[in-house]
This record gives structure tokens, C-alpha cells and sequence, in this order.
């Protein structure tokens, strides 16, 4: 089934299918916050959004990479390739469209100077950890984040 999907960077036209799709990825952010942070992170060069279609044209998926100057977690250099978001819809998963993506993605880190790519996932996410680990990446670390009101 892979051969059949086209992949390409991201176009304007590609965001009414990119929303939905990342609605469903991150579930937990209220639609009109992820709606700003996509047009957000289409909007700038530090960031690579492809899209996968299948024979018929429809977006099935997308991966968003970043180069990221920041820490991440056990880079050795930076900038450091980031793996900031991969979906796939449920009927085109286990056909090698995520590793078609992450392929991609890696590439064009390396061609802006990384030797590495982070990502995170929650830590109660273990479909998320295991999808991680069998393409490669390994834990680096767990941290529960605190907060706490003074006002």
C-alpha cells in the first residue's frame, strides 16, 4: 500500500485536512489554541510539514519536524532534529508511511546540520512509546512537570 501514497511538503490548501488530522492526534488541546499553533508552525522555516495521500489524493497523514536550538533531552549538538508530530489515519497504519515520513524528516535535519532527532510523548502514552522505539529513537529520560499557584 505504501507505493501507492503520494508523499510532498505541506501547501496552504493542505491545512482543512491537517486540522482534523491533528485534532485527533492531540486530543487534549482545544481546537482554536491547536488551530493557532499549526498556522503558526506552517508559517516558519525552522519547521517541515509533509503530508501522505493516497491514490485518490486524500490526506492520510502528516509528520511535522523542527530544528530545534533549545535543549532536548540528551543531544550532543544543536540544532537537534525534532519529531514534533506524526499521524496516520487507522486504515493506512502498518503499511510503512510513518518510517516513509520519518525518513524524510531525517533527512532534512541532517541537511540542516543535525545528527540527531528528539521527541516526546506522554509517559502514560505506551502505543506512543512503543511506535518510538521500534523506529529507533530510545528514552532518555521521565519527568513528571509540577505547578503550583502562589497568587
Amino acid at each position: 500500500m505504501t507505493a501507492s501514497i503520494i508523499y510532498r511538503d505541506y501547501r496552504e490548501a493542505d491545512f482543512d485536512a491537517l486540522f482534523p488530522m491533528s485534532q485527533k492526534l492531540w486530543k487534549d488541546i482545544p481546537a482554536d489554541e491547536l488551530k493557532k499553533l499549526l498556522q503558526h508552525t506552517v508559517a516558519q522555516t525552522k519547521y517541515r510539514v509533509f503530508m501522505a495521500l493516497n491514490p485518490s489524493m486524500a490526506p492520510v497523514g502528516f509528520a511535522i519536524f523542527s530544528l530545534r536550538t533549545d535543549y532536548v533531552e540528551g543531544a550532543v549538538q544543536s540544532p537537534t532534529g525534532y519529531l514534533e508530530g506524526i499521524f496516520v489515519e487507522d486504515e493506512y497504519r502498518r503499511a510503512g508511511i510513518a518510517r516513509t515520513f520519518l525518513g524524510m524528516g531525517e533527512q532534512w535535519c541532517r541537511e540542516n546540520g543535525c545528527v540527531q532527532m528528539g521527541s516526546d510523548t506522554w509517559i502514560s502514552d505506551q502505543s506512543s512509546r512503543l511506535f518510538h522505539r521500534k523506529v529507533g529513537f530510545r528514552e532518555e529520560e521521565e519527568v513528571v512537570h509540577f505547578l503550583k499557584d502562589i497568587s
